[in-house]
């Protein structure tokens, strides 16, 4: 480990944030480093969460407190939740506090609970289009498949968009769960990286799927981002109703203290390529950005995958400045059809990681529980962040259509 297990701090060591940061609580003691996103999207009859340990950097958050105020949901030990029932649609406040051991207020934050209805009136006359653009987390399938699953027990008409799916790898075609997503990809690469193979087939030969050149023989031709080919081959012509974008975690993994912020300027300079790509051909299209997923709640599950390569609690710095940093380029873009998708908030680091029971050491029989995979959730997981993404969707299609 980095750091002794003995050093409970209550601040983070990160490059500090400017006043005008959102995650900046100037007139609070400590520097914990809560924030909240500016809305967190619900629907009626789907369990929404807000786990504590996903919104702060605190090396120990036993030492601390949690105090939540909201006309809904219970607070318990490790989060807040609500399932709202059919009549609770609209929007709730809620504020979280952080005290210490004295029951000081050492930080706060406040946000928007946003709830919509589950009940699609009236049905669209035409299928609602989704792209879903990620890494390893989207090319795992689940939550594209469980939003397409909570869309058909809603009777909402929703097709995925893509070329990629279950079983491509294999060389079969992708089926009704399709989607963009590429184990180990960057933003930077689905904004540059070229191969002349972009779809089919495995994905470590893909270039990206939005890259084309006119003549693929030439090779001084420069290949250029090209999305209206893009849904011409793949939606018909039609821009997507939809797109979300969840990247990130590559981006930023080998980071350090002192890299982390070029790192960042790197992801949100290809991140803004891929947001004007899409909207010069669709502006009407409405993306989500997805927050970055929180790891596993322990190091055992690093110490699977990395050995003695990466810490949870560099990971965690990392994933948390980067939501900062993109709390704060991305909120307020509504209006030009940008949102913040808050879906981290809804996976439980602790029940929604894959675990193995083994032996404590070699010299016992008692065994014990580890979590056995760092940044990629289990099953269970995976469809808490498609519960979320599918809340967002509807909450923001509803908004669209007026209801």
């Amino acid at each position: 480990m980095r750091f002794p297990f003995q050093l409970f701090v209550l601040f983070s060591l990160l490059p500090s944030v400017s006043a005008e940061d959102p995650a900046k609580e100037p007139d609070l003691p400590g520097d914990t480093r809560l924030l909240l996103p500016p809305v967190i999207h619900a629907l009626t009859g789907l369990e929404a969460n807000l786990y504590f340990d996903n919104v702060s950097l605190l090396l120990n958050p036993a030492s601390i407190a949690v105090d939540i105020t909201c006309a809904k949901g219970t607070q318990q030990n490790e989060r807040w939740t609500w399932t709202a029932k059919p009549d609770e649609t609209g929007e709730f406040p809620l504020s979280l506090e952080l005290r210490d051991g004295g029951n000081a207020v050492i930080a706060r934050a406040s946000s928007v609970v946003r709830v919509g209805s589950r009940k699609v009136d009236p049905v669209p006359d035409r299928p609602v289009t989704l792209l879903m653009i990620g890494d390893s987390l989207t090319a795992a399938s689940i939550y594209p498949g469980q939003v397409l699953a909570l869309a058909k027990e809603d009777g909402l008409p929703l097709t995925l968009i893509g070329t990629r799916g279950p079983g491509v790898e294999e060389g079969q075609a992708p089926g009704e769960v399709r989607y963009e997503g590429y184990g180990g990809w960057t933003a930077e690469r689905f904004a540059t990286h070229f191969t002349g193979k972009a779809r089919g087939g495995p994905y470590r030969e893909c270039g990206s799927p939005f890259l084309y050149k006119s003549d693929p023989e030439n090779a001084d031709e420069m290949p250029k981002l090209d999305f209206a080919r893009y849904c011409a081959e793949f939606n018909g012509g039609k821009g997507p109703d939809f797109v979300t974008i969840l990247l990130g975690c590559n981006d930023t993994f080998q980071a350090t203290d002192e890299t982390i912020e070029e790192r960042i300027n790197a992801f949100q300079g290809h991140t803004e390529t891929l947001l004007a790509m899409i909207h010069a051909t669709s502006p009407e299209t409405r993306i989500g950005l997805i927050l970055p997923m929180p790891p596993a709640a322990s190091q055992d599950a690093f110490g699977a995958n990395y050995g003695s390569g990466q810490t949870r609690w560099q990971y965690q710095r990392n994933r948390h400045r980067l939501v900062e940093r993109m709390t704060a380029a991305f909120s307020g873009r509504e209006n030009a059809g940008i949102h913040l998708v808050a879906a981290h908030l809804n996976l439980d680091p602790f029940h929604g990681f894959p675990t193995v029971t083994t032996p404590a050491h070699a010299r016992t029989e008692v065994m014990s529980i580890r979590r056995n995979n760092g940044v990629h959730p289990s099953a269970e997981g995976y469809r808490q962040i498609g519960d979320a993404i599918y809340a967002w969707l509807r909450g923001v299609d509803q908004a669209k259509r007026g209801r």
